[in-house]
């Protein structure tokens, strides 16, 4: 966190208006809307010789204002300036990605660059502005200026864990609470078998009311989701549908490390599990007298139904050290709506 604070007073990051302290987190800083958004008719990346502003001639088609507030649609694809620009020296680079909040609504948001040829990555010596691009799968969203759907992270060197490095982190920490599955990262599953009860998930609706992303704890459940009950330890993945489970296994992220939710192989299933999968410094590290807390998995299935069976490998989570320890941990002094979560929708229903 401190050294994200020295990234903004020496402008690596910079804004306008400008980045306000509490969008400095404990290893990432969240990006703000701009005023304005594009429909497109498509996404795109604009490719190594192209900045955004000129792809945008070619596939916006039209403008509109988020200063009264806009509806983002359901099914339609919108690019959005944001109000932070990044100038990476050199051995710098950056990651983006989705904050929890926007992945459990299914708002696919990926942020780009001038030049670009990955969605969420920038290279380092960058020196210009940032975009989103927003998708709303199941829901039609609210949305204005100075919303945080993004954050971005920011890297030097060589930070990940090799898996004898995890092995012993595991061994010191305790970084899930049972055997840990250890190859090319942390392991882990999906619960379908819960203590109580059959409850397992929820689906999203596939037609329901506008999402306003500014309210908090308003909208009633049953108006946007369906239960989700296994039976025998088992549920059916339909096609297209959108669902929230969550993991079998209680995590800890410590403090000096972050983690990244990384998607299983695809060869095992139909199906991605997360959108927005960051865990900051301190996730489940003070919950539950130390034993962590579980991780919310955004499922989305692909061409055919498939058969998800509890206990099932479903991702893996890949550790990362941070550059130092930071001054204030995720569900301490930060507030948090998902520090010690189990099954949890999206902070903004009831």
């Amino acid at each position: 966190m401190q050294a994200l604070r020295g990234l903004v007073a020496e402008g690596v990051i910079h804004a306008v208006p400008e980045i306000a302290r509490d969008q400095v987190q404990p290893a990432s800083i969240d990006l703000r809307l701009g005023t304005r958004a594009f429909r497109i008719r498509a996404s795109f990346l604009p490719g190594e010789t192209h900045r955004v502003a000129e792809r945008l001639d070619e596939f916006a088609m039209h403008e509109i204002d988020l200063r009264p507030g806009a509806v983002l649609e359901k099914g339609c694809v919108y690019l959005v300036p944001l109000m932070e620009s990044l100038r990476l020296p050199t051995g710098i680079r950056a990651v983006a990605n989705a904050k929890s909040s926007t992945g459990r609504l299914d708002l696919l948001t990926r942020v780009i660059t001038d030049g670009g040829t990955e969605f969420d990555r920038v290279s380092e010596g960058y020196d210009g502005p940032l975009y989103a691009e927003i998708c709303p799968r199941s829901f039609s969203v609210l949305v204005r200026p100075g919303m945080r759907l993004t954050q971005i992270r920011f890297r030097r060197g060589q930070a990940r864990l090799d898996d004898a490095a995890l092995s012993r982190l595991h061994d010191s920490e305790g970084l899930v609470d049972g055997p840990a599955v250890i190859g090319d990262g942390l392991g882990f599953s999906v619960d379908l078998m819960p203590e109580s009860g059959d409850l397992v998930g929820y689906r999203a609706k596939p037609h329901t009311g506008i999402v306003d992303l500014d309210l908090i704890g308003h909208y009633p459940i049953a108006d946007f989701w369906e239960d989700v009950r296994a039976r025998a330890g088992r549920i059916i993945l339909d096609p297209g549908a959108f669902y929230i489970l969550v993991s079998r296994e209680a995590v800890t992220i410590p403090p000096a490390y972050a983690a990244e939710m990384a998607p299983y192989l695809a060869m095992v299933g139909e199906f991605r599990v997360h959108y927005a999968g960051f865990f900051d410094p301190g996730f489940g590290h003070d919950t539950a007298g130390g034993r962590g807390a579980r991780g919310v998995l955004e499922v989305r299935c692909h061409e055919a139904p498939f058969a998800l069976e509890h206990g099932q490998i479903v991702g893996r989570l890949v550790y990362e050290r941070m550059a130092e320890l930071p001054e204030r941990l995720y569900g301490q002094e930060i507030a948090s709506n998902y520090q010690g979560q189990g099954l949890k929708l999206s902070k903004h229903f009831r």
